[in-house]
């Protein structure tokens, strides 16, 4: 089974997938005009204006859900597997995926919040890839596959979110707690299991309100951290830049011959970090309560900086400053194939993973280090398992169209919920944290593969939002969405919401576009 799940994860996300994720990112880069840099105003902008109603959240707590799936075991644990297998250099093409990542990150978040709808059930606002898949081009012929296709979406990620990737993260969790205090696999497995029935039952209402609590708070904790850190090893700042730069391109004397890992494990696992173009953003998105849907797309473009260039890159210098890392020749944990070994001197007993994060921060505060790493891994890791259970119960939601009894309906929810409690079960006892990864790796691979050839194809609606939302702004106006002036069909919730927005100002169609 681990050779079966290697090769799955091999073949997924081969060289095919990282030449896919690099040029689709660069793509959208050009095509939206370099937004990257262009709207960062509009991103720190809307995450503090946003509004918020009884159906949908504000775009900070959006932007919090966001963060809660982006940054969890993979800024900690899926930074030390990176520099391990790719080197120094493969941070570099982490810090390559983000930036291109944004605009990525950007069309999907876009298209998720255009074509959202309202739960039946709950009134919330439910909305991703698996709904703009359908609704993009439902008034074409191309309909039945649209659908066939987003079935397929929602029954991929359905599966991924609720079985295969909880896994990775209750294993940081517990195989960190270990590593600190000694503590049994099943002792820090049990009290998330408590922890996150209780929360998941709440619905995202609570989901958002938890996460706008833990996530700013432990990721600025987290940075700080690394800040202090970075001042005390203020003498590897250059040393440390260097030798990314110089290992990403092949030109490191040392890392020279494994620049084509560097290149795959810093897109797998910036990926797997970022989230970017996997689909995984826009279920947040289309939960915010907005007056256009760029705005939105704004924030979770700079939610990607956010994970990557803060949190991964804190988690980088720590591990590199500190010496406190080994490199493999080969992409197998194997002592016989160490090529280097950190000028640190790290023990062969500690395994790569969050052992690399924990040896380094315990350089400046010996015997601190492997706490302060398991806390933020609890925090981290525990706040991404709940993203995963709210965006498998949205795709889960869109396969319920089809499910016209409401009992049958909680039934359904109720078997999802005990998925993803099995998931977290056996992830967090598993002593193979390569299984775990592995298996991580097949889920987020096929869900990328699915949304960004998918967003390739439907770009277009979030390209027009933008321009529109470009030209409103340029006009001194808070830009509003009407999606019949863009030509974007199927936007139902939009087109309702730009009527009742001309009926109760009184005026006309006409005399509403007069103003615009």
């Amino acid at each position: 089974m681990t050779d079966l799940i290697g090769w799955l994860s091999g073949n997924i996300q081969g060289t095919p997938f990282i030449v896919l994720c690099l040029a689709a990112g660069l793509y959208f880069t050009i095509r939206t005009g370099l937004l990257q840099i262009r709207n960062i105003p509009d991103m720190l902008r809307q995450i503090v204006r946003g509004e918020k109603s009884a159906s949908g959240i504000s775009s900070f707590q959006s932007l919090m859900i966001s963060l809660a799936g982006r940054v969890g075991t993979g800024n900690i644990a899926g930074v030390a597997t990176a520099i391990a297998f790719g080197g120094p250099g493969a941070v570099f093409w982490m810090w390559m995926m983000a930036f291109l990542g944004s605009a990525t990150s950007y069309i999907e978040c876009t298209l998720g919040q255009i074509f959202k709808e309202r739960d039946r059930d709950t009134g919330e606002y439910r909305g991703g890839p698996a709904f703009y898949i359908e609704k993009a081009y439902r008034h074409t012929r191309g309909r039945g596959f649209s659908q066939v296709y987003a079935i397929i979406f929602a029954i991929v990620s359905v599966i991924a979110l609720s079985f295969f990737l909880p896994g990775v993260q209750a294993n940081g969790i517990s195989t960190s707690m270990e590593g600190a205090w000694g503590l049994p696999l099943w002792v820090p497995t049990v009290v998330v299991l408590v922890v996150l029935a209780v929360i998941i039952i709440g619905g995202v209402k609570t989901i958002a309100n938890f996460a706008s609590l833990v996530v700013p708070a432990m990721a600025i904790i987290y940075i700080i951290a690394a800040i202090a850190l970075m001042v005390v090893n203020a003498d590897q700042i250059v040393p440390v830049f260097s030798e990314i730069f110089s290992s990403a391109f092949g030109m490191n004397a040392v890392y020279g011959a494994i620049w084509g890992l560097a290149v795959q494990w810093g897109v797998k696992r910036g990926l797997y970090s970022n989230e970017a173009g996997q689909g995984t953003g826009p279920h947040s998105a289309a939960a915010a309560e907005v007056s256009h849907p760029a705005k939105q797309g704004f924030v979770q473009a700079f939610a990607v900086y956010v994970d990557t260039l803060f949190v991964c890159s804190a988690t980088a210098f720590m591990i590199l400053s500190t010496g406190m890392y080994r490199v493999y020749s080969d992409a197998v944990e194997d002592p016989s194939q160490i090529l280097t070994e950190g000028p640190g001197g790290l023990a062969d007993s500690v395994k790569v993973g969050p052992g690399f994060a924990q040896a380094g921060f315990d350089t400046m505060l010996p015997g601190v280090g492997a706490s302060f790493i398991a806390f933020a891994l609890l925090f981290f890791a525990f706040t991404t398992i709940i993203a995963y259970y709210y965006m498998a119960e949205t795709n889960l939601t869109y396969l319920m169209r089809w499910v016209p009894n409401h009992t049958a309906r909680r039934a359904l929810v109720w078997v999802l919920r005990v998925l993803i409690m099995v998931a977290v079960l056996v992830g967090g006892l598993s002593t193979s944290t390569g299984t775990a990864w592995g298996l991580g790796d097949i889920g987020v691979g096929a869900m990328a593969w699915l949304n960004i050839l998918a967003i390739l194809v439907l770009q277009f609606p979030a390209l027009k939002a933008l321009k529109d939302y470009r030209q409103q702004k340029k006009a001194g106006l808070d830009p509003q969405f009407d999606p019949r002036k863009l030509g974007i069909e199927n936007a139902d919730f939009w087109i309702e919401r730009a009527e009742k927005r001309a009926q109760r100002d009184g005026r006309s169609e006409e005399e509403v576009d007069a103003t615009r």
